[in-house]
């Protein structure tokens, strides 16, 4: 009797063991990619950029590129600074 009553229950819980195994797919399929698209949706700052033909606010060409020949320079030359702090340094 023993046997056959293990037998049985363990058919009988077969099918409910399997079930609980099942992963959700109807939720998962539903929010695929939501998560990329959501994130990368937030990181664009003004979607409809490429409905705006208005010229940008900003530097003018002249200014922007003499902005940036000066912070190239900045790494080319270091800026000498006479005015050292210096602890235990024989002078």
């Amino acid at each position: 009797m023993n046997q056959h009553f293990l037998r049985a229950a363990g058919t009988a819980l077969l099918p409910l063991t399997l079930a609980a195994c099942m992963a959700p797919t109807p939720y998962v399929d539903r929010n695929l990619g939501k998560s990329a698209t959501d994130m990368r949706n937030a990181q664009i700052m003004n979607p409809g950029a490429d409905r705006n033909m208005a010229a940008p606010l900003g530097l003018d060409g002249a200014a922007a590129k003499a902005g940036y020949d000066q912070y190239v320079k900045s790494f080319k030359v270091p800026e000498k600074n006479a005015n050292t702090f210096l602890i235990g340094v024989g002078r």
